[in-house]
């Protein structure tokens, strides 16, 4: 994991230490797989955190970042006061290829069958 000294700056695995596991629990909570299906919809674009109209209260909603961030999934940073965030596609796709659009897949299929 790299170190922060700054307190702006913010740890993130390296790719060679993002695991299977960690990122899989990442996407298993509905929130957070909410976050990662509309940063994928975006491309390579950066989020803020308040650009997500989320159900749950601003402190639960850090919590689901940091479990993105810690896990590799996303990639925070900071520009002036606004933490912004971005998807880790070609590190998750490089690592285990195939997974991350197999999970958002499977997540539309979901919501149109269930009506999410």
């Amino acid at each position: 994991m790299t170190t922060a000294t700054n307190p702006r700056v913010l740890e993130h695995p390296e790719r060679d230490h993002i695991r299977l596991e960690s990122v899989l629990h990442a996407l298993s909570d509905a929130v957070r797989l909410r976050i990662v299906r509309d940063m994928a919809r975006g491309e390579g674009a950066e989020f803020s955190c308040s650009y997500f109209e989320l159900p749950v209260t601003k402190s639960t909603t850090t919590h689901h970042f940091r479990v993105l961030r810690e896990s590799g999934v996303i990639r925070q940073l900071y520009r002036g006061t606004t933490k912004l965030n971005t998807l880790r596609r070609d590190d998750l796709d490089a690592l285990f290829p195939g997974l991350l659009d197999s999970v958002l897949s499977a997540t539309e299929a979901q919501t149109e069958r269930l009506g999410d």
